[in-house]
């Protein structure tokens, strides 16, 4: 299994990407795996950290970042994981082997009572574990 370097890139990185590092890195602990925002918000939302609480995953220690200091550096794999992300997506002066988009809602756009938002938290949250982990198994044949 040889290593490989993985950017997740979201336009705030405060729900999507941050869960999709996580479990990238729990599904491939051999990677480097990392996560950004082009617009990165002042924090990781509070219920993205309580639905990846809910199935064991600790994101109360993460912290929003810029893409911005991660240009110059060079990734096999750079995947967007937002359409907005996708279209201002900048150029890497470092190399950058492939880039991928698998798009998902945004669940911090979510309306309604806290159940109903909280259910597409959950919601996006299993779409990304399972798209994400279809993803790296292709890795093992």
């Amino acid at each position: 299994m040889s290593s490989k370097r993985v950017l997740i890139l979201c336009t705030g990185n405060s729900c999507r990407s941050q869960m999709a590092e996580a479990f990238l890195r729990q599904l491939r602990p051999e990677w480097e795996v990392v996560s950004a925002g082009t617009f990165p918000a002042a924090q990781v939302h509070p219920l993205a950290i309580r639905v990846m609480d809910e199935v064991g995953v600790d994101l109360s220690h993460q912290r929003t970042t810029s893409v911005d200091h991660l240009i110059p550096q060079s990734f096999d794999y750079v995947i967007t994981v937002c359409d907005d992300a996708r279209e201002t997506c900048p150029v890497f002066t470092g190399e950058v082997g492939a880039r991928l988009h698998i798009d998902f809602e945004d669940p911090a756009r979510a309306v309604g009572t806290e159940e109903e938002i909280l259910k597409v938290f959950r919601q996006v949250r299993d779409e990304i574990r399972k798209r994400f982990g279809e993803w790296s198994g292709e890795f093992d044949s």
